[in-house]
């Protein structure tokens, strides 16, 4: 949408008039809105008053600052201060443009009292603690607004004025009203959803309920390579335990051979104590655990329905035909819960595994 900016311009007025038209010319070329309320005889507060509100109406301020300080207003100061003074206070962004050599121009540009002398060179120091420019004559000042004033525009974007019949009607804003609020709400659900259990779910074993994971493992003594014995087993472990072991790897994306190793780590981790304590086993190395395929793809299709995990689109290689998996916003935040440590006091109690007896393949 096409924008014009409002800028004031403030300045002392018989002495800077033709450098004050470089200035105006300058924003005219720039699309912009001069304003200045230099033209008014600011001798009372109702004037003050009108002068802050065109400020405010304002999008930028600038001001000229020569050889002379101005007429005198509330607290002793100039207008032009004054003016100033409140552009910075509203927030405004503000340029001040300063006479390179004030102490060469002309004895009737020039101040004459000492106290309005320095009152100008306190007022000069004032501005250099802001954004600055320097200028000589009318011509330097013109261009040095428009160079400032185009990169002060580009840093800090104004609300700006535009022609009514560009504006949106009353029906245009009404949908918009009614949109944003619809947005609002869909935002709000989305992000109730991460941690909130889909309703769908509630049927679903889920959290501390148990799962009875079935696996095999080899026991090996007379070859390192080759086990002497295949055993089947099975224990049990809680939802939540099984996926707080595998959901870290889907937070970008695992495959079914990420999690698959992942769970037999896990499973090695769980039983090796019990299983080296049986006298059956004694003497041998446990090794090769491996999950059952069913229980495997159970556990898929578990975590599928739970609404914790999907299927990962991202492209690859028409080559490649594994199956990723990522994590949903929901699976995340739970993720979260489970996995985050805790403060002392705050630990969250979980069902520890249950195993069972183990017995020969084909036994």
């Amino acid at each position: 949408m096409d924008k014009r900016y409002q800028v004031f311009v403030s300045s002392t007025y018989r002495d800077l008039l033709e450098a004050r038209q470089e200035v105006m010319q300058a924003l005219l070329e720039l699309d912009c809105i001069p304003a200045g309320m230099e033209l008014f005889p600011a001798a009372d507060d109702d004037q003050w008053t009108l002068i802050k509100r065109v400020i405010d109406d304002c999008d930028y301020y600038i001001v000229i600052i020569a050889g002379r300080y101005g007429s005198l207003g509330p607290g002793n100061k100039s207008f032009t201060q004054l003016e100033y003074e409140y552009a910075i206070e509203q927030g405004k962004p503000v340029i001040a443009f300063l006479h390179k050599t004030p102490g060469r121009l002309p004895a009737e540009d020039s101040e004459k009292e000492p106290e309005k002398v320095k009152k100008l060179e306190e007022f000069r120091s004032f501005a250099e603690q802001k954004m600055v420019r320097y200028w000589n004559g009318p011509a330097d000042l013109g261009s040095a607004v428009s160079r400032s004033l185009i990169k002060l525009i580009k840093n800090n974007p104004g609300i700006g004025w535009v022609k009514a019949d560009l504006l949106p009607s009353k029906e245009s804003i009404e949908e918009i009203l009614l949109l944003r609020k619809q947005i609002d709400t869909l935002q709000r659900e989305l992000e109730a959803s991460r941690t909130t259990v889909p309703k769908e779910t509630e049927h679903l074993a889920q959290g501390e309920d148990l799962f009875d994971i079935n696996y095999g493992f080899g026991a090996f003594k007379s070859s390192r390579y080759t086990a002497d014995t295949i055993y089947s087993a099975s224990f049990e472990i809680s939802w939540s335990q099984i996926f707080a072991r595998i959901s870290p790897l889907m937070i970008d994306e695992a495959t079914d051979s990420d999690l698959r190793s992942e769970l037999n780590r896990m499973i090695r981790e769980v039983n090796m104590d019990s299983l080296s304590e049986d006298k059956a086993l004694e003497g041998y190395e446990l090794g090769e655990f491996s999950i059952k395929s069913e229980d495997f793809n159970t556990i898929k299709i578990q975590l599928l329905a739970l609404k914790l995990v999907t299927k990962s689109v991202k492209g690859r290689s028409v080559k490649d035909k594994a199956n990723y998996w990522t994590l949903t916003a929901y699976g995340e935040a739970v993720m979260t819960q489970l996995r985050a440590i805790r403060k002392e006091g705050y630990e969250k109690v979980t069902s520890s595994p249950s195993n069972k007896a183990f017995k020969k393949d084909g036994a």
